[in-house]
């Protein structure tokens, strides 16, 4: 039995699981260094993480929830597209000062769209990173366990003519 095939797919998966161990680190990095130049702090009214500096997961997904929470309070429970329909019905029945304060509302609710899936963009990247680094570390324990095998695999000696001839 060769050992070759073995050792180098060992080999291999142990430098592939160092890579994305990296990778993935260094996405993790690059997200928490991003979210910490935007200076964001958790809403002291958040039910989660309080106060916190936006630099992970954990916050961002704290200040996620919060925006969600605020952007309802601002438009008494109605979303981007029941505001819509408000405004529209406002224009038709000719209030336009309604259907202007029910715009401002629903584009509170929009940037409030747009900043929560940024927040949950990263999170979801938090995610695929560690995911990766993950991968990166069963790599190695399994380049590790090729390379075990073929180390304690046997040595296989051919039969020769008076062997088989005895």
């Amino acid at each position: 039995m060769k050992s070759a095939p073995a050792k180098i797919t060992g080999i291999i998966a142990i430098i592939a699981g160092i890579v994305f161990i990296v990778a993935g680190g260094v996405t993790w990095g690059m997200i928490s260094s991003q979210l910490s130049d935007q200076k964001i702090t958790v809403s002291e009214d958040s039910p989660m993480l309080p106060g916190d500096t936006v630099d992970g997961p954990f916050s961002a997904y704290a200040q996620a929830g919060i925006i969600n929470t605020h952007a309802l309070k601002a438009t008494e429970g109605k979303t981007y597209a029941e505001l819509g329909a408000a405004v529209n019905a406002a224009k038709e029945s000719g209030d336009t000062a309604a259907a202007e304060e029910l715009q401002t509302q629903r584009n509170t609710v929009m940037n409030a769209s747009f900043l929560r899936a940024s927040l949950f963009t990263s999170v979801v990247a938090y995610g695929v990173a560690a995911l990766v680094m993950g991968l990166g570390v069963v790599l190695i324990l399994v380049g590790w366990a090729f390379n075990s095998l073929s180390a304690a695999a046997p040595m296989v000696v051919a039969p020769t003519r008076e062997r088989v001839n005895a």
